[in-house]
């Protein structure tokens, strides 16, 4: 029972929110502590920015600039909790790392629209370590349109720019991160960038949960055919609750995934430090991940698939990089 876990905005919490604490000690529900009772193979770390706060300040290229500055400090962290936590960059870095005994971090963006029509940060971004980016967040951007419950905005799919990226991602064997996305985004990157790695980080089912947010069956199908998984999102609206984020209906979209997707499709990614406003979190941070564990088995899940849930999908997808 190895967890890999591929969203968290613990770093966004650190840096921008909470502004203390570290890696070993804070307030977020993601910690060195925390992943080791979980026992973490690997957390995936987003570089998230708001682009909101950078509107008169900016813009794109000041947030593409902070994105380095969380690279920074991540490798700072990393540097000074070395024997617990080491950056990956690729499938065998990790099984390093995990033979010497230490979680893998991999660093990834989300939001983007940091590019601002540049293919160069893209390479710089692979350069410094980053290995999976979502390529927007709740805003039109340079490479294409976000999830909305406006019909004319989530039709709209990739831009000529985005097109470009996403092929160039393709080459690079960099994770394509459709969560966020609108329909029509989902469906071109499937069209002109399926042959490399590509998944739903941080997305449930719309069956379940009828949000723009997460995936309609087709796209589960499409998704899962494509051999990509998605990441089971802990947020209570992407669950069907605004105020709730159970483990009960964890189990369903996950028991959903496994039927629609297959067993090689559903994933972890908690989108833990990037949410607020529950009322109740019945898995709060990532320690306490046997509840969900424990819960998935009662439900008649064997080992075989939660170990594939836990890490193992997500590990295929690591083979990409």
């Amino acid at each position: 029972m190895k967890l890999i876990d591929m969203h968290c905005d613990t770093l966004w919490k650190l840096m921008d929110l909470d502004k203390k604490g570290d890696l070993m000690e804070n307030a977020c529900s993601i910690s060195i502590p925390y992943m080791k009772k979980a026992r973490s193979k690997a957390q995936f770390f987003a570089c998230f920015t708001y682009i909101k706060d950078y509107e008169s300040n900016g813009g794109y290229d000041k947030a593409y600039e902070h994105v380095f500055e969380m690279i920074a400090y991540m490798n700072s962290q990393l540097a000074a909790y070395d024997g617990e936590i080491s950056m990956a960059r690729s499938y065998a870095e990790m099984e390093n790392n995990a033979a010497e005994g230490r979680i893998s971090a991999f660093l990834t963006v989300e939001e983007g629209g940091i590019l601002n029509g540049q293919m160069k940060r893209l390479e710089d971004l692979y350069g410094s370590g980053i290995r999976l980016m979502t390529l927007m967040w709740n805003y039109e951007n340079c490479i294409g349109y976000p999830a909305s419950k406006d019909a004319s905005v989530m039709w709209q799919g990739l831009k000529p720019f985005g097109i470009e990226v996403a092929r160039r991602m393709n080459e690079l064997g960099m994770i394509i991160d459709l969560s966020h996305a609108s329909d029509g985004t989902f469906r071109d990157v499937l069209e002109y960038a399926a042959k490399g790695p590509v998944v739903a980080s941080h997305s449930n089912c719309r069956a379940i949960a009828d949000h723009p947010r997460n995936l309609s069956d087709e796209m589960i199908r499409r998704l899962a055919n494509a051999g990509g998984v998605a990441g089971l999102n802990f947020y209570g609206p992407f669950l069907g609750n605004d105020e709730e984020s159970g483990i009960d209906q964890m189990v369903a979209h996950i028991l959903h995934m496994i039927r629609t997707g297959g067993s090689e499709f559903p994933a972890i990614g908690t989108d833990f430090d990037g949410f607020d406003g529950m009322k109740v979190m019945e898995v709060p941070d990532i320690s306490q991940m046997e509840r969900l564990w424990d819960a998935i088995k009662k439900a008649g899940v064997g080992e075989r698939q939660l170990d594939k849930l836990w890490g193992g999908n997500v590990e295929r997808i690591l083979k990409y990089i």
